[in-house]
């Protein structure tokens, strides 16, 4: 890919503007938010990459220009079919974590859906790669060596494609769990597993009057009794967007406390989000369960996939969150719904003690960011086949990994080659972006702030 290269005042401008765009609405209610947001946006070119994806996918917009109509984007390896799978939409190194399943298995893979949305399976991988150009950066790999990472990343990703589109067993290529996975992948997974329900409970909860409450302070902010009764009212239409098998017994659906949150992720900086004290599957205090309802996110891949199919096949930006989800990881959250609060989309889901995000701070050693990248491919992987024909959603009806492996198999050869330099451009692009970001942030030229 050849990324323009503006002068640093043209791309100061071009940042504002799809700032202003992506965040304008949001900031304008919480400046406050968006200033922790861009405090940690500043602290590294990942950091600032992280928060950006609506900034990657303008980049990217000249590749909308090719298809009939404009409405799915064009490019290589792009066809009717592998330009409108479920993607992630904002998968880097750092989006992989553990997680507990439906079936109580701990697994290992992508997490964070937030920016789900149907697009092109190749702006996932692009993604990706680029922030593993950044990393690299990080860790001072050379050139050769960040190349040879995307490579690999290439190369286990098309082996576990051929494999799910020729039919592997499970067997063959099971999830990464605690039987099956290595290195830190494992290390994360056996974090998980010492982790418990009461330990997250004791951490953001106390025992007032014989009953478990959420304690006051570490983010925590009481509710007054109209927003309450409305936060309550959305948790009633929450359930209905359960399946059936997702709770143990009717006590489960019985509320303790509510009350507002803050001090969330980079990604959600100014949507009102809320946090639930549910009775747990026995009457032990140990067992209750803690929900988040967050206001759902408009996905930057949006703005630029203009399909009124994929478009309409949504309610609102919670519905897409849940459904993307649901369609992109085998057997998710039982908690996980959605439901809406004063007009807005919602996100419902469990605030698991079980998620151990994947740390790269340790992960030093050639070999071991080498093995890792390669389990990183292969993750990405077994995610876009999830989301086909067998998932359950009518909106992408047919198998995934049969045409992604078609349109892989067309151009072996170009496939790594195309990840290596876009991972190589958009690096350094990302690197020179974040410098212009710190100055205008700290030069007070983010408007609103």
């Amino acid at each position: 890919m050849s990324v323009p290269q503006p002068t640093a005042t043209e791309r100061g401008e071009q940042i504002l503007a799809v700032f202003d765009t992506a965040f304008g609405e949001l900031l304008a209610a919480d400046p406050a938010a968006f200033k922790v947001k861009f405090r940690k946006m500043a602290g590294s070119a990942f950091a600032f990459y992280r928060g950006t994806a609506c900034l990657f996918y303008k980049d990217l917009e000249h590749e909308s220009a090719g298809r009939v109509g404009g409405s799915m984007p064009a490019g290589p390896y792009l066809d009717e079919r592998t330009g409108r799978v479920w993607i992630h939409g904002d998968l880097h190194a750092e989006n992989f974590g553990t997680y507990m399943d439906a079936n109580g298995r701990l697994i290992f893979n992508v997490n964070d859906f937030d920016e789900a949305y149907v697009g092109p399976f190749t702006w996932d991988l692009k993604r990706l790669a680029a922030s593993l150009a950044l990393l690299g950066y990080t860790k001072a790999l050379s050139d050769a060596q960040i190349t040879e990472l995307v490579q690999i990343y290439a190369a286990a990703y098309r082996e576990r494609i051929h494999a799910l589109a020729t039919g592997a067993k499970d067997d063959e290529i099971p999830p990464f769990t605690l039987d099956t996975a290595g290195g830190p992948l494992l290390d994360a997974l056996r974090d998980a597993r010492g982790m418990t329900r009461f330990g997250l409970l004791d951490s953001m909860t106390e025992i007032r009057d014989f009953e478990r409450r959420f304690a006051s302070g570490g983010g925590a902010i009481e509710l007054d009794a109209a927003t309450r009764y409305k936060v309550l009212a959305a948790f009633d239409g929450y359930l209905e967007t359960l399946p059936e098998s997702s709770l143990a017994r009717p006590d489960s659906y019985r509320v303790k406390d509510v009350v507002g949150r803050r001090g969330i992720g980079i990604g959600s900086a100014g949507l009102p989000s809320y946090n639930i004290l549910l009775e747990g599957n026995s009457d032990a205090l140990e067992n209750d369960v803690v929900i988040y309802m967050k206001q759902a996110q408009t996905p930057a891949v949006s703005r630029h996939v203009t399909d009124a199919a994929v478009r309409e096949y949504f309610r609102h930006e919670g519905h897409r969150t849940v459904i993307s989800q649901r369609a992109l990881q085998a057997h998710a959250d039982p908690w996980l719904g959605w439901t809406e609060l004063d007009g807005a989309g919602q996100l419902v889901a469990e605030v698991s003690p079980y998620a151990v995000d994947l740390d790269w701070s340790d992960i030093d050693d050639p070999e071991e960011i080498a093995a890792t990248v390669a389990d990183l491919g292969r993750a990405t992987a077994a995610m876009h086949a999830a989301a086909d024909d067998s998932s359950g959603q009518s909106l992408v009806p047919f198998s995934t990994e049969r045409a992604i492996d078609a349109a892989i198999a067309a151009d072996e050869e170009g496939f790594g080659a195309l990840l290596v330099d876009f991972a190589h451009a958009y690096g350094a692009r990302a690197r020179a972006d974040h410098q212009i970001f710190v100055d205008l942030f700290r030069n007070g030229r983010i408007p609103g702030l």
